[in-house]
Order: C-alpha cells, then structure tokens, then sequence
C-alpha cells in the first residue's frame, strides 16, 4: 500500500510529477510505455503525475524514471531543466535527416 506525502512535502511531490509528466509527453512515452521501462504499473505512475494525489514513490522508482527520460537525477530535482531537454529526440531526429 502506497503512503501518501507528508503535507510539508505536498507541493514538492506535485512539481515532481508535473515535471515527469511533461519530460514523458515531450519523449513521445505514454502512461504505460514509460511505467513498463520503470517497473511499476501504470496507475502509480498516474498518481505519481496527478497533481491532485501526491504519493509518493522509491528513489528506485525516480532513478529508473529520470535514466528511461534521459535526464540527470539532480536536474529532474532542480524543475528547471533547458528546454534542450524538451527537444533533444527532435534534434537529433533532424540532424539524422540532414
């Protein structure tokens, strides 16, 4: 069973997961793909996006998550990522084109 975050914590894990949300969109992974690459089910990664649940979740879970998004650990932390990070697979899908 899942615990919910602390409330001093709440707003942490909410950006969290608006940010994995985002880096996932922006990756081309649904729901699913990216909760099958992590090792957990598709619903703890919806409660882990959903900024309306905050529960929280393994490091295991958020280094597989940050390494299967292509991002550092620290940064997927920092919420202020480049938007490098945003089009990085469409960069190089251009740069294999020319």
């Amino acid at each position: 069973m899942r615990k919910e975050a602390g409330f001093e914590n709440r707003d942490r894990f909410v950006e969290l997961g608006l940010m994995i949300s985002a880096l996932r969109k922006a990756k081309g992974y649904t729901q699913y793909e990216l909760a099958e690459k992590a090792h957990i089910s598709r619903s703890h990664l919806s409660s882990i996006e959903a900024p309306n649940i905050t529960a929280s979740f393994s490091l295991e879970v958020f280094f597989n998550i940050a390494d299967i998004l292509g991002v550092k650990p620290g940064d997927l932390l920092n919420l202020n990522l480049p938007s490098s990070y945003f089009n990085k697979d469409e960069k190089d899908k251009n740069s294999k084109d020319k």
